[in-house]
């Protein structure tokens, strides 16, 4: 199995990104779809995931209001759509996957990654 993040990009604040995640390689349509981030000197956050079978999703705190996660099954892509960006959005945003029916915003569920997109919010 297979991901590539997409979409990343410099935005000033207040500013709107939408990032894809297109999957390949699923042997069964029942996994999970994570979105987290990574900005330098700091730890790996969790910050939303989707059921793709189920399209039940999750939310950290920090992006609730904000964010929103959906799921094109079809195409097999989940996008992450990020409205009222704020500065201490930027990071390397990365998704994940795992085999599953209900998803968990925490990394050590995923066992596979896509190489990650560059989000910057300029103040």
């Amino acid at each position: 199995a297979r991901l590539a993040e997409s979409g990343g990009g410099l935005v000033q604040a207040g500013g709107s990104l939408r990032l894809s995640c297109a999957a390949s390689g699923f042997v069964s349509g029942r996994y999970n779809i994570g979105w987290f981030r990574q900005a330098p000197g700091r730890e790996r956050e969790g910050v939303s995931c989707i059921n793709v079978y189920t399209d039940t999703t999750r939310y950290a705190d920090s992006v609730k209001g904000r964010f929103t996660i959906s799921s094109d099954r079809s195409n097999k892509t989940v996008f992450l759509v990020m409205n009222s960006l704020r500065p201490d959005d930027t990071a390397t945003y990365y998704c994940a996957a795992y085999y599953g029916m209900s998803c968990l915003v925490d990394y050590r569920q995923y066992g596979t990654w896509g190489q990650g997109t560059q989000v910057t919010v300029s103040s």
